[in-house]
């Protein structure tokens, strides 16, 4: 009778913990949780309107352990087409120093540490760290992270944070066993921070339609400072 109480209670902390397998911020990459061998691929389309200007950025996670995961990131200019499209590689390993899962949700907080690799020969690397925290319960998740890159050489110092609230609007409730389609609404404060220039800060506000190893969002990203920007976010997810 333990052996089979023990089971129902795994099996349902499995099940809770398993709603937000595919949950993240839509303007982060980093709060994703990544099983062992597991990984996930995704293209980001970004438009500045008021600038005119459009990127791919192409990311990749690979779960090294249940607690260790190393993330790519390579940012492709589409326009204006002129010279310096290929942005640099951006290399992130996440260790997840701690660890709270219980029947209702879960909290991890991780360590970042990595590297910006120049893909062209005029520019300078840099050295970056950070952390990531999320805490997720019944309908929420929120993700709290913030990175700091340090250049090298002539290249400029760089800092962000990304606060992403999701709630779950469909299903209303989750069932008991499976993994059914689900839709998250997003809603972030962001910072984009570079030497020389004041902190700017963002509001994005999205949707995230989740299904199994597929994941769509999308969603608009307005400064409350500084250039006032407005920006169009598409993303497309694949886990495997």
């Amino acid at each position: 009778m333990k052996n089979i109480k023990s089971l129902i209670s795994i099996a349902v902390l499995a099940s809770c913990s398993s709603n937000t397998v595919s949950s993240m911020g839509l303007r982060s990459f980093v709060a994703l949780p990544v099983e062992k061998e597991g990984a996930v691929v995704r293209f980001t389309y970004e438009y500045a309107k008021d600038k005119d200007t459009d990127q791919v950025i192409s990311s990749m996670a690979y779960g090294l352990s249940n607690h260790q995961t190393l993330m790519l990131g390579l940012p492709y200019r589409i326009s204006p087409t002129d010279s310096h499209r290929q942005g640099d590689i951006s290399a992130l390993y996440r260790h997840i120093i701690w660890r709270d899962d219980q029947f209702s949700g879960t909290s991890r907080l991780g360590l970042l540490g990595g590297a910006i690799i120049p893909t062209e020969g005029d520019r300078d690397a840099a050295l970056q760290a950070g952390f990531v925290l999320t805490h997720f319960k019944g309908k929420n998740e929120i993700d709290i992270d913030a990175v700091y890159q340090s250049g090298m050489k002539q290249r400029v110092d760089k800092g962000r944070y990304d606060i992403s609230w999701q709630h779950r609007l469909s299903p209303s409730e989750m069932p008991d066993w499976g993994l059914p389609k689900q839709v998250n609404s997003i809603l972030e404060l962001n910072g984009r921070w570079t030497e020389g220039n004041n902190m700017t800060h963002q509001v994005t506000a999205g949707l995230q339609w989740i299904h199994q190893d597929l994941v769509l969002e999308g969603g608009i990203a307005k400064d409350i400072n500084n250039a006032k920007e407005t920006r169009y976010i598409l993303s497309t997810r694949f886990h495997f």
